[in-house]
């Protein structure tokens, strides 16, 4: 017998708190509130899978991003039976993705609202 849909539930919040202290090392801003994980999925039988994606194709440090995600939700996690974090870019990142703490962690870091400017920049063209 699998695991109920309760705890599925318990252990998707579990990751989302873990991801919340996952950070890229050029963004003070962790990946969860940064917008950059698209889906989590804990199944039946316990194994977790996470789209992520990154602000922008071709980051130097992709690897260690991604690596230290799923590292974090396999020691954190450990009802998880297996862990995958898969990279996609499909749909792309935005400002948009960013999540209302997110945002203001960026207003304090950068002193504006990134997501206003991004909206601001992208009606105008």
């Amino acid at each position: 017998m699998g695991l109920t849909v309760l705890e599925r539930e318990a252990i998707k919040n579990k990751v989302i708190e873990v991801l919340k202290n996952v950070y890229d090392p050029e963004i003070p801003v962790n990946v969860y509130d940064l917008g950059l994980i698209y889906n989590i999925e804990v199944d039946e039988e316990g194994r977790v899978k996470v789209d992520m994606t990154l602000t922008a194709p071709g980051c130097p440090i992709a690897g260690m991003v991604l690596a230290s995600a799923e590292s974090a939700i396999r020691e954190k996690v450990t009802e998880a039976k297996e862990v995958y974090v898969k990279l996609v870019w499909d749909p792309p990142w935005t400002p948009l993705k960013v999540t209302p703490e997110g945002r203001e962690s960026l207003k304090k870091l950068l002193g504006y609202d990134l997501v206003e400017e991004w909206i601001r920049a992208t009606s105008q063209s």
